[in-house]
């Protein structure tokens, strides 16, 4: 079984989705722009628990590696920092809703799990 799921796309796409911040950050990036203490903000809004800078740099890093995430940087002062979702971080809209709404309709199943985040609302 191992072999017939090395190299397999939908445990990749897993990987680049997989952290523990990584939807949220997608679902505020589908919106739009941000500079990284708004994104920080928004994402604690539609939260149970709040993000550090720590581990939201960790992630938006990985995703930026990953080619999801877009860090434009300006060179001013104070520094100035934005990001965005690249084409293929904005190809995901649609899995990620899906996930979203596949999670609205078996919310029963998954009691004490779940938490509310619509990618209408989200944005």
């Amino acid at each position: 079984m191992k072999d017939m799921m090395a190299g397999c796309p939908a445990e990749r796409t897993l990987q680049m989705v997989g952290g523990r911040w990584k939807i949220f950050i997608l679902l505020r990036l589908f919106g739009g722009t941000m500079r990284f203490a708004e994104l920080q903000r928004r994402i604690n809004e539609i939260t149970a628990s709040s993000v550090t800078p720590k581990m939201l740099t960790q992630e938006l890093r990985q995703m930026e590696t990953d080619g999801l995430v877009h860090r434009e940087v300006y060179a001013q002062v104070p520094p100035k920092v934005e990001y965005s979702l690249t084409p293929l971080g904005q190809s995901l809209r649609p899995v990620v809703e899906a996930m979203v709404v596949w999670g609205q309709q078996h919310e029963r199943e998954m009691e004490g799990t779940a938490r509310h985040c619509d990618p209408l609302t989200a944005a």
